[in-house]
């Protein structure tokens, strides 16, 4: 039974004839995991604990940065350094000290994932990187959960409900995951601040309706959203009988390594093919005419520099190798490291034979040679 000061804080949604006293009081006792508290955990739990759902389970073993505050709007100034878990959950009281919530600060696995995932009723995926993608969606296949995905880059989003009970999985729609090297992360590629907040929400909408039970979910639905254009599509999405996960006859039937899966990992591993800042700050006073290469985009390099740099952007590499000496020693450097990887493989690929990426790229070598640097 709702308190009087339940029913008040309530009220707007008492008088909704989707939701009302019975619909309340459902969510009241619902549980839904959060994966990770940034960009899409932070509107999904916001609007979720202030929607009155009884128990938030949030997972990240992440601590607030200052670079998170531009769309990791559950965080403020007062909790960087802070673990999210914890930053998390003093807002998300604040907002409705009536919703329970429970904290995992620690790295989601194969290990622990359906031991988590387990007492939820509704998981809602705001990860960043495929490995946990496809363990969240693997995990909710094994023990029967939705899954309320959601992805952003840059200006566009994408949100789906997954539930192989009643249609496609996550594996349905993409098979296999691409490669490493062609999917930046929001730290190299960027994203606009609101745009987590726009996909998050709907995220949290979904949740809703399911727990209580009206309108129309987005299973068997992909829903694209354009913020350059603000247009949103669908794209109907159908169950792969040969999926291996929730198809006719699933392979998967237990968690895997999804690192190498996903090519993460450190299957081969990098030595001999990264630098630390460390190791080039000492080559650099040894070696006069070694080439740091900085590969990151024009207006990436109008912020920070490594002094002595020569920059050719990535995508115009394959064209200008003939600007870079054959034989000499080559040090590729991006904002975290993916794209002088990239931009290493290219030289190798063209018989380059002594190139290495700076570990970390320059945001390494702003923390640990150069503070002068800035950081972005």
């Amino acid at each position: 039974m709702l308190s009087h000061e339940e029913l008040l804080r309530y009220s707007r949604h008492l008088t909704l004839p989707d939701v009302g006293l019975e619909g309340q009081t459902t969510l009241g006792a619902a549980r839904v995991l959060l994966i990770g508290a940034g960009g899409l955990g932070s509107p999904a739990a916001l609007y979720l604990a202030a929607a009155g759902v009884g128990t938030l389970g949030i997972v990240d073993f992440d601590v607030v940065d200052v670079s998170n505050l531009q769309r990791q709007i559950v965080h403020g100034t007062s909790s960087l350094g802070r673990p999210k878990t914890e930053s998390a959950r003093e807002r998300l009281h604040d907002i409705n000290p009536h919703v329970t919530i429970e904290t995992f600060p620690k790295q989601l696995t194969s290990a622990n994932a359906l031991d988590i995932l387990r007492d939820f009723d509704v998981v809602v995926d705001g990860s960043d990187n495929f490995p946990t993608r496809y363990l969240v969606n693997d995990a909710c296949v094994l023990l029967g959960k939705p899954n309320i995905y959601g992805s952003i880059f840059q200006f566009d989003g994408q949100v789906s409900v997954f539930d192989a009970r009643r249609g496609p999985c996550y594996r349905c729609l993409f098979a296999e995951p691409p490669p490493p090297d062609l999917v930046p992360s929001c730290a190299e590629g960027g994203v606009l601040g609101v745009l987590p907040g726009i996909i998050g929400s709907l995220q949290a909408l979904e949740a809703i309706k399911l727990i209580v039970g009206f309108g129309e979910s987005l299973i068997g639905r992909l829903l694209l959203f354009d913020g350059r254009r603000l247009q949103f599509r669908e794209i109907a999405l159908a169950k792969d009988r040969e999926c291996p996960v929730c198809g006719e006859h699933p392979t998967v039937t237990t968690l895997i390594d999804y690192d190498a899966f996903c090519g993460t990992g450190a299957v081969g591993g990098t030595h001999g093919v990264e630098i630390s800042a460390h190791e080039l700050y000492q080559a650099r006073g040894r070696k006069p005419n070694l080439v740091l290469l900085d590969v990151r985009e024009p207006r990436e390099a109008e912020i920070a520099q490594i002094e002595g740099a020569r920059y050719i952007p990535l995508r115009e590499l394959p064209g200008r190798l003939s600007e870079l000496p054959g034989h000499g020693e080559i040090v590729t450097v991006c904002h975290h490291g993916p794209r002088s990887l990239k931009a290493r493989e290219i030289l190798v690929g063209a018989g380059f034979p002594n190139v290495r990426s700076l570990a970390g790229g320059i945001d390494a070598w702003s923390r640990e040679i150069d503070s002068r640097v800035p950081r972005y």
